[in-house]
């Protein structure tokens, strides 16, 4: 069971134990949960003023208003500029995307990502053959064009490197405030850089939500104390 507010505009981190719940809550969010089968959620999730588990709910607008970011970068194997406008060419009418309108949308959304000065010149590059940093950037690139209120983020830098992964958390402060991001990471010192608000977790259930800073300097639950000083998990 769980009770929580998310704050808009800013980044909320996830942490607990592998196993804690923290993947399959932040799937409830956009209802991916029930692309894996075996699962029932009971109770409201309020998102942009409606319950998403209301039976009148589109999947399809939920999903364009709610992105998400997997563990591994998982970019379709078409050209970067195609994997940009992928979502742009589902949910908009053809007749409304001229070649003017797909350029925009692919030069804002790279400029966003930090990847335009890199790619601008291999647009029609295959999606992946890049490095895992820029397909990682990509696949937040290619939720930008639908102009998406809130971001989850599933450990998006488990699979990099240091570097890539420093390039992907300035990235995410970026984005911060345009967008409502969620990200689950096992990674404490990540948690504490790039955070507002961290939510701990364990055994399918809330056990402290606080400011970052409050959480790990003076948490308020010993259980949360015991894991961020490595006692368990």
């Amino acid at each position: 069971k769980v009770s929580l507010n998310l704050r808009s505009g800013i980044i909320t981190g996830l942490i607990g134990p592998s196993g804690c719940g923290k993947t399959t809550f932040l799937r409830c969010l956009n209802r991916v949960n029930e692309r894996y089968g075996n699962v029932r959620t009971e109770g409201t999730i309020n998102l942009l003023g409606k319950n998403i588990y209301d039976p009148d709910v589109s999947l399809i607008e939920l999903r364009k208003s709610v992105g998400m970011v997997f563990q591994r970068p998982n970019p379709l194997p078409i050209s970067v500029y195609e994997n940009v406008v992928f979502g742009l060419r589902v949910h908009t009418p053809r007749m409304e995307l001229s070649r003017s309108v797909l350029d925009d949308a692919v030069e804002q959304a790279l400029r966003e990502v930090m990847l335009w000065d890199d790619l601008k010149d291999n647009l029609k590059q295959k999606a992946t053959e890049l490095q895992l940093e820029q397909q990682q950037k990509l696949c937040i690139a290619r939720l930008l064009p639908l102009k998406p209120e809130i971001i989850l983020m599933d450990e998006p830098c488990s699979a990099l490197d240091v570097e890539a992964t420093s390039a992907v958390e300035e990235l995410m402060l970026t984005l911060s405030g345009k967008f409502t991001i969620v990200i689950v990471t096992h990674n404490m010192a990540q948690a504490r850089r790039i955070s507002d608000e961290c939510v701990f977790m364990l055994l399918g259930e809330i056990v402290e939500h606080d400011r970052t800073e409050q959480l790990f300097l003076s948490p308020k639950n010993p259980k949360t104390s015991d894991y961020i000083e490595g006692r368990y998990g």
